[in-house]
Formats: structure tokens, C-alpha cells, sequence
């Protein structure tokens, strides 16, 4: 039997997934390769033969996007699936033009196909794109169900940016697991607040089986999603955010359209640093493309740990990288903690940005004047280490969702700056909660 080549255009997260969930195990199909975008270090290694399955004893290749047209050409491709997230949609149609003019068809999945049942109700958190406050509502909405007497653990979206062979179903409940599995400070940014607060995190690549495991400790699932993804289980409650800063993102980026249509309860975050004009239009966007959702309003409420050492200062500040890379930002919470708590001035650190960091300013032009906390791998991290030390501040103030003290030495004091969701209609969440577990 002629098998149908496949190609699955990814960043390691989605790809993997969708290929366990549609394709895996498929004697009718076969899977060349994955395309890898986005995240540095990803192409030239393996999907394994131990998650690939018996079709593919020597793994599949995870080859740079830019080889797309070659892989289409070299070898035969007649499909090419997207399967990574926060792209605009000008973006992905200039995607599809290529594999078309390639000479294969380009594919999308509907998201209810990659979609995992549960045996427990499933709250699923998902955003119009990264970097709107995603894991804050996922913290807040386990502190409600904690209230409620309900065990919940939440399933992160894939980070699997090391041995994926290691990967396949991690559990973090304390810092050690945070070492021992090494994660890197994309993955710290995620997993510590929930550890931080008394929570449990799965996350991997094989979603079922993180799904089985996680069933067996707990009374509801909390799916913290990544990027603009749409969830991979099937929510028994959809909360999808949606961000006044990036006003019109949510009808012009993909998936995160996707997330406001399946969306039962939209939320307007960030709405205290906003222009009430970028509200309104969201709002207004929001009740066009979903009528039937919900709207509530949110603050995101930030805070720094030492106001007066900002007082007066030279800052540098760092920020999230995945929100000022691909997310497109140019600030986040750790400029509005400079800015409200009078600091001096913000330094700009893109002309002293050593190695890698250089080479992200010059992709991403968008956030020079801030830092991008990139630390996929010990290189980024010295890279880091060594543009902090060689940029002229007296402090670092760090909105980032970890202590970066724990992971970097810095030559400077750090401020850490935290924010948490803040509902402005106190106890729609708890009540959509309420309803949505029993």
C-alpha cells in the first residue's frame, strides 16, 4: 500500500501533539518530517521511535522551516499540516503559499479533532495571543476551585525543548523537580508560580498519557494553554483572554480567532493599564465574532517587591521573552513597575545584547528597550548573564513570572515584580466555575 507523505509544520509543542493524536500509528500515512519554527535549537533532532510508534524504528527528522520548499520537492510531500500557534493570519496564508507553489496542499485540523476526553470536567484556559495572562487566570481559577474543595492539578501546554525521550509525561510539584528534569526558563516561567502556590504541574508530550495520570489524583483538570493554541482536551468550560494592548489581534491571528469563537467566557484583561477606547473595541469584536460568551472585565494588578529601590534608578528591565518575541509586544508588567514606581530611567540594553541576545534584537526589533528573558538552553542563559552585567543600570526589575536569582547571577540588585488577575465584576469567574465542575 502507497503511503500519503506527509510534512508537519510546528515549534515544538502542537506538532508533536498532533501527530500522536491524527496521524501516529496510521500504516496509510507517513510522516517525513516536522518543520520547526520559532523556538531556537529545535531543528536537527529526532522525534524518537519511543513516541513516534512501530512505523518509524529510526524517528522522524525536525528540520528548519526554511527547508520547506526543498522537503516538499526532495521528498514527494503531498501535505503540509500547521500545527504551531500565534501566527497572523497574513502569515499563515504566506505559509500556505509556499507549500502550495511547492506543489503540495496546505492543511489546518479542526481543533475538535486534536481535542482528548476527559473523565473529569476540564477548564480550559486560552488567550487571542501570548503574553495576555493566561497563567494568572489559571492560578486564580485554581484558588477558587481549591475553595471548593476540589483536588486540581494544571496540564501545561507543551515546552519540550530537551530530550524529548525524557519528556514524554513530567509531574513538577517542587523546585527539585524543577532541576531534575532541567528545565529551562521558558518552562520555569510557567510551572513555579503554580508550584509557588500549591499546585502540581504535568506537562510533556504525550497528552494522553499526562491526561491518564493526572485523572488518577485529581477532581478537575486546568489546561494551562501556551501561545494562541486552542486547548488539547475538551474543555467542559473555555476561558479565552483577549488583550486591550493588541486591540483587533483577536479577529486577525491564528489560532486565537479560533479561541474567541469557541470561547463560553471572554475575558478582557489588562483593562487598568489600557486605553478605555482599545476596551471598548475589544468588547466590540468580542460580542461580533461570539455573541453567545460571556465578556468580563479584569485588571492585572502588578506589583514590585522593592518600590524604593526603583525610586530614582537606572533600570533595566527584563521581560517574558515568548511576549516580546512572537507575541510582539514591546513592554510588559516589569516597564509599568519601572515606570509607576519613578524610576529614573528605563536603560535601553539592545546595544550592549551579547551572542544570541544580539540576534533576537535584530528578529524582533519590536523589544529594543527591554529584555527578553531568552533562556532555552546554558548558552542563552550566559548570553543573558553577560548583557545584564554590560548594560550601565543600577537595578534589574524583572517581570518575568520566576525570581531570575534562582537560575542567573547578576552583578546588579533585582527587583521581582508580580501580578495577579483581579476581576472588576467580583464572582463571575467563581460562578462560570461553579457551574462548569458541580
Amino acid at each position: 500500500m502507497r503511503r500519503r507523505r506527509l510534512l508537519i509544520l510546528g515549534a515544538a509543542g502542537r506538532d508533536f501533539h498532533n501527530f500522536n493524536v491524527l496521524f501516529r500509528d496510521r500504516e496509510e500515512l507517513e510522516v517525513v518530517a516536522f518543520t520547526a519554527a520559532q523556538i531556537p535549537d529545535i531543528a536537527g533532532r529526532t522525534y524518537p521511535p519511543v513516541l513516534a510508534g512501530g512505523l518509524y524504528p529510526r524517528g522522524i527528522p525536525i528540520v528548519a522551516e526554511r527547508e520547506l520548499e526543498r522537503l516538499v520537492a526532495s521528498e514527494r510531500i503531498e501535505e503540509a499540516w500547521l500545527s504551531y500557534s500565534d501566527l497572523a493570519h497574513v502569515d499563515v496564508m504566506h505559509l500556505a503559499s509556499r507549500v502550495i507553489a511547492a506543489g503540495a496542499h496546505f492543511v489546518l485540523a479542526a481543533a475538535q479533532a486534536t481535542m482528548l476526553k476527559s473523565v473529569k470536567p476540564v477548564i480550559a484556559i486560552t488567550a487571542v495571543r501570548t503574553g495576555v495572562g493566561k497563567s494568572q487566570t489559571t492560578r486564580f481559577v485554581s484558588k477558587i476551585l481549591k475553595a471548593m474543595g476540589k483536588r486540581v492539578v494544571a496540564i501545561r501546554h507543551p515546552m519540550p525543548y530537551g530530550d524529548l525521550s525524557l519528556q514524554i509525561c513530567q509531574r513538577f510539584a517542587t523546585y527539585d523537580d524543577l532541576d531534575r528534569h532541567q528545565c529551562t526558563i521558558e518552562e520555569r516561567e510557567e510551572y513555579e508560580p503554580h508550584i509557588d502556590n500549591g499546585f502540581v504541574v504535568y506537562a510533556g508530550v504525550d497528552y494522553e498519557k499526562i491526561l491518564r495520570a493526572a485523572e488518577a489524583e485529581v477532581d478537575v483538570i486546568l489546561w494551562d494553554g501556551g501561545n494562541n493554541d486552542t486547548s488539547f482536551y475538551q474543555p467542559t468550560l473555555q476561558i479565552t483572554l483577549v488583550d486591550p494592548h493588541r486591540a483587533g489581534h483577536e479577529s486577525t491571528y491564528h489560532p486565537g480567532e479560533v479561541n474567541v469563537l469557541l470561547a463560553d467566557l471572554l475575558l478582557v484583561n489588562k483593562v487598568n493599564t489600557a486605553d478605555p477606547a482599545k476596551v471598548a473595541e475589544v468588547e466590540a469584536n468580542c460580542r461580533r465574532l461570539n455573541p453567545r460568551a460571556t465578556i468580563l472585565r479584569c485588571n492585572s494588578e502588578i506589583r514590585a517587591s522593592d518600590p524604593a529601590a526603583i525610586r530614582g534608578k537606572r533600570v533595566l528591565v527584563v521581560e517574558d521573552g515568548p511576549t516580546l518575541t512572537h507575541g510582539g509586544m514591546s513592554y510588559g508588567a516589569g516597564w509599568y513597575a519601572a515606570h509607576d514606581n519613578g524610576a529614573a530611567e528605563i536603560v535601553d540594553p539592545s546595544p550592549y545584547a551579547v551572542g544570541s541576545l544580539a540576534a533576537t534584537y535584530a528578529k524582533y526589533p519590536n523589544a529594543r528597550g527591554i529584555l527578553p528573558a531568552m533562556g532555552y538552553g546554558p548558552d542563552q542563559i550566559r548570553d543573558l548573564e553577560a548583557t545584564i552585567r554590560a548594560t550601565p543600570a543600577d537595578v534589574v526589575v524583572e517581570g518575568t513570572p520566576i525570581e531570575l536569582a534562582r537560575v542567573l547571577n547578576s552583578d546588579k540588585p533585582i527587583v521581582n515584580v508580580t501580578y495577579e488577575l483581579v476581576e472588576r465584576d467580583p464572582g463571575t469567574l467563581e460562578r462560570a466555575v461553579r457551574e462548569a465542575v458541580g
